[in-house]
């Protein structure tokens, strides 16, 4: 295999503007318009990256008839210390699910509730 098997992802929501305003201030950075224009049942704001870098692209999506919430499926979003952006999660409007905890050698992981009903992970080496 030549390249990581995850190429995508996609988060749904029901509120773009709240959802938006969480992820920017839990991570701080900018999410940036993606989609069709004048599609209106779909707004796409995509998560910056680098197709040289390690990871996947993905956005935050609404789209009418997609509902947000658990779901079965985990994204894991990369940190330099999570418990920092649990944190910065719970100041943004996010629930604290699963604070910071050892994975062993594989680093240290935290569980939030976005604003949107979404569980999403945290991970970090330190």
């Amino acid at each position: 295999m030549q390249h990581n098997p995850v190429v995508w992802f996609e988060i749904y929501v029901q509120d773009m503007a709240r959802a938006k305003a969480f992820y920017e201030a839990m991570l701080g950075l900018k999410l940036q318009p993606l989609g069709p224009p004048g599609e209106s049942t779909l707004e796409m704001w995509a998560f910056p990256g680098e197709a040289t870098h390690m990871g996947s692209g993905g956005a935050l999506v609404r789209f009418e008839g997609v509902p947000s919430g658990c779901g079965g499926t985990l994204v894991y979003f990369h940190c330099e210390d999570c418990a920092v952006e649990a944190a910065r999660a719970q100041e943004a409007g996010g629930q604290l699910h699963r604070e910071k905890m050892s994975i062993g050698p594989y680093g240290f992981i935290a569980l939030v509730n976005d604003t949107e009903g979404n569980l999403i992970g945290l991970h970090s080496m330190a």
